[in-house]
């Protein structure tokens, strides 16, 4: 796509005012041309092939196909850049959507508004923008990829934390790092995802439930603990910080000049801070520089930073934000990255539980900034 050609869009939603609504919010952008509009998944199939759009808009509940057989069907025929536009009760559907290729999504306020839909405006047309840095035969080559999992017969080392950012094509990355591990590895993980509120929690559920280690949103006063995953609140900030000789979360609302939530850079700072030389960074796809600061304050610290390399990243904004600073130890395409955590970039080696069944997380009842 030329840079001065306008994106073409292709709506697609069973609700006559849920595609009115989203063709307004499109056509407000001078970039953007909606070129159509479909109501049910034969339609949306029939006109993907005959308009050949940059991008489809996916509601997934759709009459004569779903949207997974709709998306299993273009991602192998005509691959096409995806973005599902789904209710909040729909979490664990768009996660499966995100695995079979759809390339970020939009949470739809439910019940129906006009002034609530009217809302999700402007991180509609910003999503829709950055698809001119997306490349769809990425996308495609990591739906086609299958985890090779990862054991622990010549483990050297660990990191004590291994901190993680993305953006735009993250759930299916963090996805496939974690879905590498054949057995927890003894380390704690803390992810800051780009993701509106509400979603978050069915992503934990779903990290949880198809991977080997334990995972769960932080609500505030945990202690990350090695084999499990804590993953930053959807539209809030995750801190860590020390409370009584231990490193716990912390919770944080957004103020009116942040510019991503949850933030990649103040989590990476706190980690720098409390964990020093025993932390690692990964800075994975996503459009913007969110995690440029931040890794140059874990390398600072003594820690070692990781980015995915152009190779696999869906958007390599923030993991070229990241080179660019001069701080990065590794380079490496998505399926190393898990075997790189792994072999901890010669860590001391720790011990971790071996079931989802071990010791949760340690909880912290009450604490300034908390929510």
């Amino acid at each position: 796509m030329k840079l001065n050609e306008r994106i073409r869009v292709l709506v697609i939603d069973d609700s006559a005012f849920s595609r009115q609504a989203i063709t307004r919010m499109l056509s407000s952008s001078p970039l953007v041309e909606v070129v159509d509009v479909a109501r049910d998944g034969e339609d949306a199939l029939r006109k993907t092939f005959q308009l050949e759009p940059d991008l489809i808009t996916l509601d997934l509940e759709m009459p004569k196909m779903d949207g997974f057989t709709f998306l299993r069907i273009v991602m192998s025929k005509r691959p096409t850049p995806v973005m599902v536009i789904s209710g909040r009760s729909e979490e664990d559907a768009v996660f499966k959507a995100l695995e079979l290729g759809a390339v970020d999504f939009i949470g739809k306020p439910m019940p129906l508004a006009a002034l609530e839909l009217e809302g999700i405006e402007q991180e509609l047309i910003r999503k829709v923008h950055a698809i001119r840095e997306l490349r769809i035969e990425k996308v495609r080559a990591r739906v086609a990829a299958m985890p090779s999992l990862i054991g622990f017969e010549d483990l050297h080392a660990l990191p004590r934390v291994v901190v993680i950012g993305s953006s735009t094509g993250g759930p299916a990355a963090l996805m496939q790092i974690f879905g590498s591990f054949s057995e927890a590895p003894a380390c704690a993980f803390v992810v800051a995802q780009h993701m509106p509120e509400g979603f978050t929690r069915g992503f934990a559920k779903r990290l949880d439930r198809l991977t080997t280690l334990r995972a769960s949103e932080a609500q505030g006063g945990e202690e990350p603990t090695p084999g499990a995953i804590l993953v930053a609140p959807g539209g809030r900030h995750l801190e860590l910080e020390t409370y009584r000789g231990a490193v716990r979360t912390c919770v944080f609302r957004t103020g009116p000049g942040d510019k991503y939530a949850p933030s990649v850079d103040r989590l990476f700072e706190s980690a720098a801070k409390h964990y020093g030389q025993d932390v690692v960074a990964v800075v994975l796809t996503g459009m913007g520089d969110d995690g440029r600061r931040g890794v140059q304050a874990v390398k600072k610290a003594g820690g070692l930073v990781i980015a995915e390399s152009r190779e696999t990243a869906v958007i390599f904004g923030m993991p070229q934000q990241a080179i660019r600073t001069g701080v990065v130890d590794k380079v490496l395409p998505l399926g190393d990255i898990a075997a790189s955590i792994q072999s901890g970039l010669g860590r001391e080696v720790r011990t971790a539980p071996r079931s989802k069944r071990a010791s949760g997380h340690a909880q912290l009842s009450a604490g300034k900034g908390r929510l």
